[in-house]
């Protein structure tokens, strides 16, 4: 996927800003694809230039002038042509599977405190997947029916809940693991 596609559905569901859009990366759809914001003002300009979005001056008092983006029909098309092409299965790439491999031919004790900041991370993540789930989808708060616009993102936000989940099930297992391999060496015992 290209950064282009994912500011396109973000542009789709709401159009706004660069900054806008900027700050909707930071808080949700940037979970799943990551863009800084000089990467956004960046793909945006191209876009414009491609004629994928429409630009709209925003008058501001005090403040200079803001762009306002919207999708325009040939994004539309773009987005509708990826939209239909296969999804290949994606390579993984992970080097803290490879560095608990590598453990096995060293002390363990740095990793864990490695596997430990990891594990925090994802916590803090799920924490804010699933606060987010209660503003957005199942709190008070919440459309009683859904559109189909935030039923697919709850689902996607639900993905997110599961696979924060499935990964700290994962590092407690790896922690487990690897402090019963610390502790068999430090008594002597070979390794499990």
């Amino acid at each position: 996927m290209a950064l282009e596609h994912a500011i396109l559905v973000s542009l789709l569901e709401k159009p706004g800003s660069g900054y806008e859009l900027a700050r909707r990366f930071d808080r949700s759809i940037g979970y799943f694809w990551t863009a800084t914001h000089q990467q956004i003002y960046r793909v945006l300009k191209r876009m414009e230039s491609d004629g994928w979005v429409e630009v709209r001056e925003v008058s501001q008092q005090g403040k200079p002038d803001k762009k306002h983006y919207s999708v325009a029909p040939p994004g539309r098309s773009v987005l509708s042509a990826w939209l239909h092409e296969p999804i290949e299965p994606e390579s993984v790439r992970h080097d803290l599977a490879v560095k608990i491999r590598g453990a096995a031919f060293d002390d363990p004790s740095d990793l864990i405190r490695q596997v430990e900041r990891y594990q925090q991370i994802h916590s803090e993540r799920l924490t804010h997947y699933l606060a987010g789930e209660q503003r957005d989808f199942t709190g008070p708060e919440a459309p009683a029916e859904p559109d189909a616009m935030q039923e697919l993102q709850h689902v996607v936000l639900r993905g997110g809940i599961a696979y924060e989940r499935m990964t700290l099930a994962w590092l407690d297992d790896v922690l487990a693991t690897l402090h019963r391999i610390r502790a068999a060496r430090a008594d002597g015992r070979p390794d499990c």
